[in-house]
């Protein structure tokens, strides 16, 4: 098996990625500037044993680099191939993803999610390394009021994030359209990603207060934060709160296992996928469901609309059922079930 590059392997999404992709045998070289993240993430993973009593860590080499410093990511991969282990594949999470955040500080965004792509490509180019994986993002999509989002769908952020993703996602086909057209590209457009790993070894852990949904839920249930505010109560929806298409973050991470299988075993190519389970949850069925499963408490208020939100995003997945064979397998239950098995173990150290 090839050696992997992951970027922001620290992250939510990186780290249960990381895992699965260990647990099929891979190595794995991991980058990240653990900006929004913690390195204790990748000690844990590393401390398993796989079923022939290996420990992780000796499958994971991890890099603390900035990735908007084109020389350090040469240098990752300078010494990989020097030590006869050249990196064949790149899955690509790193970058910042706070939509209300990249709206009052848009040049942050772009420098850290653009910039920080293009120094990888480069630097992929120059070791011919020309299979990726890139985690991209629903905010990319035109909104469609109440109607599932296809691959088809016109992308029309209206947010900075949204637009550094469709950015990134133009700069790849352009890339897959010059030259040899020998790259192997996987664009995995996400929608709402929550939970845990059932052990309650891994979750979404950011630094300082979070900006998404499901950590400020866990931080009101856990006592860290007194309430939660929830934008907009006035949306044209059944109970008036914004819906989205939340997804256990194993099924995602299960989606970048099929999508690379997929890329290794054909030819060069370029393919957007939604990852979704294409069922629409209102914010207060998300609080209500966590209530129930969890029996606790969610202190909330109502506040204005957020800047650079939409009414109603949720995904048509039958590209990636077609092409990938897969599906979410993990319900709304769950997600909450298992997030606040993490929390309760993260509070308790």
């Amino acid at each position: 098996m090839g050696k992997i590059l992951v970027t922001g392997g620290a992250g939510f999404i990186g780290s249960h990625t990381c895992l699965l992709l260990l647990q099929k045998g891979y190595e794995l070289v991991i980058i990240d500037s653990l900006i929004n993240s913690s390195y204790s993430s990748i000690k844990k993973i590393g401390n398993i044993k796989s079923t022939t009593n290996q420990l992780f860590a000796d499958r994971i080499k991890f890099y603390e680099i900035d990735m908007r410093d084109y020389l350090s990511i040469k240098n990752v991969f300078d010494i990989e191939f020097q030590n006869n282990n050249a990196i064949d594949a790149v899955i690509h999470f790193a970058g910042l993803k706070a939509v209300g955040e990249s709206t009052f500080d848009p040049l942050k965004y772009w420098d850290f999610n653009v910039l920080s792509t293009v120094n990888l490509l480069k630097v992929m180019v120059q070791f011919n390394c020309k299979t990726i994986i890139f985690s991209s993002s629903a905010t990319i999509y035109e909104s469609k009021d109440n109607c599932l989002i296809n691959e088809d769908t016109t992308l029309k952020p209206i947010n900075p994030y949204g637009a550094t993703k469709a950015t990134i996602e133009q700069i790849l086909n352009d890339l897959y359209k010059s030259g040899s057209n020998d790259w192997k590209i996987a664009n995995l457009r996400y929608f709402n990603p929550i939970g845990a790993h059932p052990s309650g070894l891994l979750g979404e852990d950011p630094q300082g207060k979070p900006n998404n949904i499901f950590p400020l839920i866990l931080k009101v249930a856990s006592g860290e934060l007194n309430q939660l505010r929830i934008f907009g109560n006035d949306w044209d929806t059944f109970d008036g709160t914004g819906v989205r298409d939340y997804i256990h973050v194993l099924d995602l991470a299960e989606g970048h296992i099929r999508a690379f299988e997929f890329l290794e075993r054909n030819k060069p190519n370029i393919i957007n996928l939604n990852l979704g389970t294409g069922i629409g949850t209102s914010v207060l069925e998300l609080i209500n469901t966590f209530q129930k499963v969890n029996d606790v408490k969610i202190n909330y208020v109502f506040d204005d609309r957020r800047k650079g939100d939409k009414q109603y995003v949720v995904a048509d997945i039958t590209k990636a059922k077609e092409i990938l064979g897969w599906e979410s397998k993990k319900n709304l239950e769950e997600m909450c079930k298992d997030g606040w098995n993490w929390q309760l173990k993260k509070s308790s150290k």
